[in-house]
């Protein structure tokens, strides 16, 4: 599996003015997603549409994140996300995919995709007051594999993609004084030699004493070649969230 590794705007976050909390601040949360995925899947030159075909159409996924702050200057701060997406469905194929032949009227196959992030971020706090916002960068883990059976047979084709992709990191989040709600929204993006990623969100937030409820919509989409294997996928939806701040 080839690895993409790349350095992008490290200089540019360093020469953004900082700010710094007066006390350690930990958080952590976890989401609840409920996302719909569209797109194709190549294999050897051979493609599959993962809604119309593989029926892998909408599921429930699982995210945990979390993060600590310092007043240390000039050491970054900190955040860890895992994102966790398995999807299942049983489609027809009308074409040959891989290792499996298709007969005449289709072929029946049952379908699996494997879907698993781990993100570590380094970040500045550039402003910390009612209006809030963080650059950083993000190394992302990403281990992506769709498995498609014939029903009736033997046949199994596998697709893996398997990267650590650098990306560029924002958040901001814009506080109403004296109610605790506020608006935000996060993104981590990278477009290199033909390969991008893309993964953004915008959200409510309620905050009372320690506890965070959050709501609002994720949209990753992942365009990724890995040698004869690639992933043009989308998935988007509403998602909830619940954590702690201290």
């Amino acid at each position: 599996m080839r690895k993409l590794m790349i350095a992008v705007g490290g200089a540019a976050v360093l020469a953004a003015p900082m700010v710094h909390a007066d006390v350690i601040g930990l958080g952590a949360n976890v989401s609840y997603w409920d996302s719909d995925l569209s797109g194709d899947v190549r294999n050897d030159g051979d493609v599959v549409d993962v809604e119309d075909d593989l029926d892998l159409s909408s599921d429930s996924n699982a995210n945990l994140n979390a993060y600590i702050e310092h007043p240390i200057p000039l050491l970054p701060n900190v955040r860890l996300n895992y994102t966790k997406i398995e999807q299942s469905g049983r489609g027809e194929l009308t074409a040959d995919f891989d290792n499996i032949p298709v007969a005449v009227g289709g072929t029946e196959v049952q379908s699996d995709l494997d879907l698993t992030q781990l993100d570590l971020t380094l970040y500045y706090e550039v402003l910390d007051n009612w209006a809030n916002l963080d650059l950083g960068l993000t190394a992302r883990d990403l281990d992506g594999e769709l498995t498609v059976q014939e029903v009736a047979g033997a046949a199994v084709s596998e697709t893996k993609v398997d990267a650590v992709i650098p990306m560029g990191y924002l958040a901001a989040r814009f506080d109403l004084p004296f109610t605790g709600v506020s608006v935000g929204g996060e993104a981590n993006v990278i477009s290199f030699d033909g390969d991008s990623v893309y993964d953004y969100n915008a959200y409510g937030q309620f905050e009372v004493s320690l506890l965070q409820l959050r709501a609002g919509y994720r949209q990753i989409a992942i365009d990724y070649e890995d040698g004869d294997d690639e992933l043009d996928i989308d998935l988007g939806g509403p998602f909830v969230s619940a954590g702690l701040r201290f």
